[in-house]
């Protein structure tokens, strides 16, 4: 008999957790009392809650504490328990994990219209990830948990994605970011959408620790815009300048290793025709506009000035001599430019 009532109290309450993908878990009282002075046991990224008779009582967080009186005041009240009491007592205890939660996927199985300053209403597909954490227990647990005897990771992702897709969505409105944008600005994007979302996860007491755009869909046409917006780039007088100075060092680096004449002469040729492309690659991707407004001028856009005109002929000639150029092609191109003056 004396063994029989000592396996009907409980006096240890701990969760070990074996795995990562449960977030809340009943301990298993099997109908048993605890014993008044139970030793309560919450790891780090734990929380305990009591529940009497389906009401929230004392919430307890990681260490070791002892069911007394003095460390259950709520449960305490809601019994009416008199000074002195010791005896073993009725509780449902629930644990919850408030550690991060990782990877959960999302995505927008239906395009969304995003309206864009340059290329008007467009279609915008997007996936990513997000990551979340319980922060208010109690809130979790009255909101959303209920009194499930254990609640998964894959079911909150299940139930939680539903909101997050449609909530993106507004929230992608609410940001106004253009297409160029959410193609090229995925975490910026993701960090002003992030609060936006929160909004909504308050009232289940989770908070979203990161909201990340892994990548996004245009059609095909916005898609090889933002490519030639991109080409241009590469091709800006900022970006020549940039490359101008890294090749300069190049030279100097060259030249230093050599300690030679015919090693800066050499190094000092490749950079002059490096330059020579790169501003040809300019005249081309600006031949269209400048073709355009030559024409509206009546032609008058097409003379140089004999400062530029003179300057490329002895650029022109240099190459000549370094023999990158033939006779042919040097006259070639002196005729042309001789007859803009």
């Amino acid at each position: 008999m004396f063994g029989f009532l000592k396996n009907e109290l409980l006096e240890v309450i701990e969760w070990k957790e074996q795995s990562k993908e449960t977030v809340l878990w009943k301990f298993p009282d099997k109908d048993c009392n605890i014993k008044y002075g139970a030793q309560l046991t919450v790891r780090e990224s734990q929380v305990a809650i009591f529940i009497n008779e389906g009401q929230i009582a004392d919430i307890y967080g990681p260490g070791r504490h002892e069911l007394k009186t003095e460390n259950m005041p709520i449960l305490t009240t809601l019994k009416s328990w008199k000074h002195g009491f010791n005896s073993p007592f009725k509780a449902d205890v629930y644990f919850v994990s408030t550690r991060q939660m990782t990877n959960f996927k999302w995505g927008t199985p239906n395009p969304i219209f995003v309206k864009d300053p340059e290329a008007g209403r467009i279609e915008v597909r997007a996936f990513g990830t997000y990551f979340m954490r319980i922060n208010d227990p109690k809130k979790f647990f009255r909101e959303y948990a209920g009194t499930s005897a254990s609640l998964k990771v894959d079911e909150l992702e299940d139930a939680f994605r539903g909101l997050v897709v449609p909530k993106f969505a507004e929230a992608l409105t609410e940001s106004s970011a253009t297409a160029f944008e959410i193609y090229s600005q995925y975490s910026e994007l993701g960090e002003t959408i992030r609060p936006l979302i929160q909004a909504d996860l308050n009232d289940f007491g989770l908070e979203l620790t990161k909201f990340q755009i892994t990548s996004v869909s245009l059609p095909p046409e916005i898609t090889e815009h933002m490519k030639q917006i991109a080409k241009a780039n590469l091709t800006s007088d900022k970006h020549i300048n940039k490359m101008q100075q890294l090749n300069q060092m190049d030279v100097d680096k060259i030249a230093a290793e050599k300690g030679n004449y015919e090693g800066m002469k050499g190094a000092r040729n490749d950079l002059m025709m490096q330059q020579m492309m790169m501003q040809q690659m300019m005249q081309n991707n600006n031949a269209g506009a400048n073709q355009q407004n030559n024409n509206q001028a009546g032609g008058a856009n097409d003379k140089m000035s004999r400062e530029d005109i003179m300057k490329t002929l002895k650029e022109l000639g240099e190459l000549k001599e370094m023999g990158i150029l033939t006779e042919q092609e040097f006259n070639d191109k002196k005729k042309d430019l001789l007859a803009k003056l």
